[in-house]
């Protein structure tokens, strides 16, 4: 029998919250899927069977991920404290019949709490993991082996690493490492070298300086090249499969580029399976990705069938006969199907929609483009409340996704569809600055263009009676990058905005950049401008520059143990407003990090923060 409708806030909003969120970590050849969930209030390990049975694997304080060891009924468990972010590496045996394992349960393989260890690449004899235990800033990538613990160092080079990936032979790991260029990456190749010949990628393999970003990488069958996702020289991300000629010793300048798959107008990403003989290729337009299954050579083989378009997380099992999809959508908080690599049939094993109860009312999106002044479009999805009978009927909040090289996309949000089933109208925009609209957008906010991005903010402003809304009664929502975005709206603009939400924003950029945590200053600083030859630009785009214009009340939410974002950047607005007399609200959580990972706080701080704009945007 259909439920009655919800239509308390409070009661919309607690539903929301209580939603479980799954994701996909890992495949192993039985076809069982290592995934996780939040049920129990923070993101664990849960084994999901063939026929759908699920059993919890973890029951650790802090959210965590995994990989199956090849081979064994072992996992190599990534976790760590309070969302510090410092990785530890550790192992779970799974048994028949034993309780979820705490953290007493599990083997230490890679432990030290002062330094990250984020986990790469798992085979069954050993683990490639990511490091910064040499300096505390420079990452290293480092090889366990699992028999006898001896660890080897195949790259030394420095930088902030983004992922490596093991050759076949194991001889050999491909890195992508961030460059100097906002929104971009270089492909190194570091090891003792693969058997394959002269027509072995081996040095580098993309240019350190060139305005590219590369992903997805993968090496062929035979380990003699590499095939990734990449706008090199285009506008748009191809699939293309990459070589370093030997007679340049690995230098890019005999580095050949073959497209396999590509598109004119949208960004493509891909999947390559374990043995090389498939990918799946995504093709990602407006905030979603519809999936397909191509030949190595990039002849499309069958389309994936899934029961709506979203955004999907593609892990293939070790045969590659089969791949596991996670995916959420506008109306699905995440469901998990195990696809057929020839005939691209989904199984679900993981309904998502089957527990949003029936009274509780789901905001689906629609699509805009936002003119700006200066001629640009804005690519904006509005979600729409279910009913306008409510206080806050014709408000509106703006929110802003993090990054700033991040994108907005059409998933279920809870916090969208609370605000929604509050009554107020979301906008959620891709402002000048976000990736998947190609490398022209995502470019548009670099160093001396950031407050260009910070302009998006009124023209957004001002479309809102196009959509029939009252524009005196709109507010700002963000965390991250987009923390920064309620900052710099409600203090540059301080005519247009009624009240702002910032979640682990930043309130100064010079502060920021002096006290993020160290091995990622430099990475930030590509993008945002370096405290040596910027800082006249830092200070301009910071909100606390302006701070004698703010009006708007502001709620600010912390983790106080934010690697990122120091928790300093909320506690000096958050003085700042006290000083000034403006009505604010600072909720820290001493058991977070970047962002709120455990459901008892989310369930917290952002009903909180509904009521808080319910108040004063409430007619």
């Amino acid at each position: 029998m259909t439920s009655a409708p919800l239509t308390s806030a409070p009661e919309i909003i607690s539903s929301l919250l209580d939603l479980t969120a799954w994701t996909v970590f890992d495949v192993d050849p039985e076809g069982r899927i290592l995934a996780g969930n939040d049920e129990s209030g923070s993101m664990q390990l849960v084994e999901i069977t063939p026929d759908g049975s699920r059993t919890q694997l973890t029951a650790l304080p802090s959210r965590c991920s995994g990989r199956y060891v090849p081979g064994t009924r072992g996992v190599v468990v990534q976790h760590d404290n309070g969302g510090d972010e410092q990785m530890q590496l550790s192992l779970l045996e799974i048994t028949p019949g034993a309780a979820p394992a705490g953290a007493g349960d599990l083997t230490p393989l890679v432990h030290d709490p002062a330094y990250k260890h984020d986990l790469a690449d798992v085979s069954a004899g050993s683990v490639v993991f990511l490091t910064n235990r040499r300096d505390g800033v420079d990452f290293d990538v480092v090889v366990h082996d699992l028999a006898t613990g001896t660890q080897t160092t195949l790259y030394d080079g420095g930088g902030y690493l983004v992922d490596a990936v093991a050759s076949h032979d194991r001889r050999s790991v491909a890195i992508t490492v961030l460059s100097s260029r906002p929104r971009s990456t270089q492909i190194l190749v570091a090891g003792t070298g693969t058997a394959a010949g002269p027509a072995a990628v081996t040095g580098t393999v993309t240019a350190a300086d060139e305005h590219a970003h590369h992903t997805h990488v993968s090496w062929t069958a035979g380990d003699d090249a590499l095939v990734m996702a990449s706008d090199h020289e285009r506008e748009h991300a191809a699939v293309v499969r990459v070589r370093s000629g030997a007679d340049t010793a690995g230098g890019a300048g005999g580095t050949t580029w073959e497209t396999l798959v590509e598109a004119a107008d949208h960004d493509l990403e891909v999947v390559l399976s374990p043995d090389g003989s498939a990918m799946v290729v995504g093709h990602h337009q407006d905030g979603v990705t519809t999936l397909a299954v191509h030949e190595p050579d990039g002849t499309h083989r069958s389309d994936v069938t899934l029961p709506d378009t979203g955004v999907p997380t593609v892990v293939w099992a070790p045969d590659s006969s089969r791949f596991a999809v996670h995916l959420t959508t506008s109306g699905d908080p995440g469901s998990i199907h195990l696809v057929d690599a020839t005939t691209g049939t989904a199984t679900t094993l993981v309904d998502g929609r089957a527990q949003i109860p029936d009274g509780l009312p789901v905001a689906l999106p629609t699509v805009h483009r936002v003119p700006t002044p200066d001629g640009e479009q804005i690519p904006c999805f509005v979600y729409r409340p279910a009913t306008t009978d409510t206080p806050v009927a014709g408000a509106s909040v703006v929110l802003v996704h993090g990054g700033p090289e991040g994108e907005a996309t059409r998933l279920f949000s809870p916090v969208i569809q609370a605000l929604a089933g509050a009554g107020f109208t979301v906008l959620v925009p891709n402002v000048r600055g976000s990736a998947g609209y190609g490398k022209r957008w995502v470019s548009l906010d670099d160093v001396d263009k950031r407050l260009d991005s910070v302009a998006d903010l009124a023209a957004l402003r001002a479309w809102l009676p196009d959509l029939g809304l009252d524009p005196e009664r709109s507010a700002l929502w963000g965390g991250s990058y987009g923390g920064y975005m309620v900052l710099a709206g409600t203090t540059m603009q301080p005519d247009l905005w009624a009240a702002g939400v910032d979640i682990v924003g930043m309130s100064s950029l010079v502060t920021f950049l002096e006290n993020t945590s160290e091995y990622r200053r430099a990475a930030r600083e590509r993008e945002y401008g370096s405290l040596e030859h910027h800082r006249d630009l830092l200070v301009a785009a910071s909100p606390i520059t302006y701070l004698d214009q703010l009006r708007a009340p502001l709620f600010v939410i912390h983790g106080a143990n934010d690697p990122r974002v120091p928790l300093s950047e909320a506690e000096q607005i958050a003085a700042a407003l006290a000083d000034r007399g403006i009505r604010h609200e600072l909720r820290v959580y001493h058991d977070e990090g970047h962002g709120l990972a455990k459901r008892a706080n989310r369930k917290d701080a952002y009903p909180a923060a509904i009521a808080f704009l319910t108040e004063i945007l409430g007619r």
